[in-house]
């Protein structure tokens, strides 16, 4: 994103007949300041913006070249950012330049509360990709978070402190529901349980969430599909409960019963996608199968393990060449096969799947690594994820 913010304070202070220095005695900064803004060296502080414009009796918009574009200037910022920032998918794609957008934008913008959340969800995501997440196990065997290790994420510290100040001003919908889904996880990263309690008491449960509500909201074929629509979420829902109850278990479960548990999880699919068109679910449903592959190792069954891992590399081809605009089961037919889980679920590909496996972060990873890639099959395998 190239501001011309510069190139306009240039442009209004000519116009005015005003020298660098009378603007610089105005603002309280120095001539050298906005000598390097008017050479695009740098931009004025967001504080400063109004300011800025009330010397020159123009507005906000005005001073940085709008009609009557805002809106779709600031949607399309977001979009844009939002976009690079999906690509840095737990690995550094772009996330320094996305952040760097991210900041010029809250300058072009200051205070716009679509993009204080954009540059809270790219911190959030920073901490991810460049240091990642750590878990320990408490004295009862139960999967933690490594929470001294994640308070000293400098972007998580800033994310927390951008959502604090945008939520109470967010309206119901999907901005303000993912601004309370980050801001809870992180919460629960640094060990701030009874805050991201009291940030969830308002909300409603399950029934009044809107995939529900939308069902009552409709009627006939449009109500059948909002019956279709609040079952495949409840399905995705119950499947990533299940996994995310195995890894909270950790040593309070057996590995048999982790291995029964995420095989319950794909078998949901079944019950609904009766016809094995998963959709875009194949995505999902092909990284439990990388985490069951997990477990069966540890289990002693090799082969099984290697089989969930060929498993998981054909539901992400399936995923990739799916072809109808629909899905095909009786349950479903009426909704369209893209249907995702919520927008900002994260994809991943057929060819980073060895460098992401398992894709959870578990503690058995570090007992299975070395073996599982040890074994002549984990070669081929990889091989056949670059295969395109």
């Amino acid at each position: 994103m190239q501001l011309e913010l510069g190139q306009k304070i240039r442009e209004l202070r000519h116009r005015d007949g005003r020298t660098q220095e009378m603007l610089a005695d105005a603002l309280g900064v120095t001539s050298q300041a906005i000598s390097r803004w008017e050479a695009n060296g740098g931009y004025p502080d967001m504080e400063m913006i109004p300011s800025i414009a009330n010397y020159f009796g123009v507005s906000i918009d005005e001073l940085f070249g709008y009609e009557n574009d805002r809106e779709r200037k600031v949607d399309e910022t977001v979009k844009r950012i939002d976009e690079m920032n999906r690509k840095n998918n737990g690995i550094n794609i772009n996330i320094d330049e996305c952040l760097s957008l991210a900041r010029e934008a809250l300058i072009e913008f200051p205070g716009n509360e679509k993009v204080l959340c954009c540059l809270a969800s790219v911190l959030y995501n920073a901490g991810y990709v460049k240091y990642g997440e750590y878990h320990l196990m408490d004295e009862k065997g139960y999967d933690i978070y490594d929470v001294e290790t994640h308070r000293g994420y400098a972007e998580w510290r800033e994310a927390i402190k951008v959502y604090e100040k945008v939520l109470p001003e967010l309206k119901p919908g999907a901005v303000r529901g993912k601004a309370l889904r980050e801001l809870t996880q992180l919460y629960l990263n640094v060990g701030e349980h009874d805050r991201a309690l009291e940030a969830i008491s308002s909300t409603s449960d399950i029934y009044g969430s809107r995939e529900f509500l939308q069902i009552n909201a409709c009627d006939g074929e449009e109500r059948a599909k909002a019956y279709s629509e609040a079952l495949i979420k409840t399905i995705q829902a119950s499947a990533e409960l299940m996994v995310g109850t195995v890894i909270t278990y950790n040593g309070n479960m057996a590995i048999e019963d982790k291995i029964d548990c995420l095989k319950s999880a794909i078998g949901l699919y079944d019950h609904v996608f009766t016809d094995g068109n998963y959709g875009y679910f194949n995505n999902y449903i092909a990284r439990i199968y990388t985490l069951l592959s997990v477990y069966l190792w540890l289990n002693g069954r090799r082969d099984e393990a290697f089989k969930a891992l060929d498993d998981a590399l054909e539901c992400f081809r399936k995923y990739e060449r799916q072809e109808g605009a629909y899905y095909t089961a009786p349950l479903v037919h009426l909704v369209k096969a893209g249907c995702k889980p919520n927008s900002e679920y994260p994809h991943t590909s057929a060819y980073s799947l060895a460098e992401d496996w398992p894709w959870w972060s578990v503690p058995e990873y570090d007992l299975v690594k070395p073996h599982i890639q040890a074994d002549p099959r984990w070669a081929e395998w990889v091989k056949k994820t670059k295969d395109s």
